[in-house]
């Protein structure tokens, strides 16, 4: 079992026996919603991973630790529809339709 619990510090998603195995931070500014994910346990080239929520658009930053830029990768909401469906789907090509009325 996964279980949140807030705290003094971030967030911390905790097992049983409260051993760390991830956090994350939530921060909510004037024109978008901000998630920064820590993971201490990854290899130690290993960045945090920032997420920044606007109205139309999510980016995804990283500090690659080889050339010290930060990578950012940016998805429309329709891209995110799709990653969040692909990732609950088998291999194979798909196409998304608006539902008929």
């Amino acid at each position: 079992m996964i279980l949140f619990r807030e705290a003094s510090r971030p967030l911390a998603l905790r097992r049983p026996r409260d051993k760390l195995i991830s956090m994350f931070t939530i921060e909510h500014e004037f024109d978008a919603s901000v998630i920064t994910l820590i993971d201490d346990q990854a290899a130690p080239d290993r960045e945090e991973i920032t997420i920044t929520c606007f109205d139309d658009v999510v980016v995804l930053e990283q500090v690659d630790p080889h050339s010290e830029r930060v990578q950012k990768i940016s998805f429309s909401m329709n891209q995110l529809s799709d990653l969040r469906a692909a990732l609950n789907l088998p291999e194979g090509t798909y196409v998304r339709r608006a539902a008929e009325d």
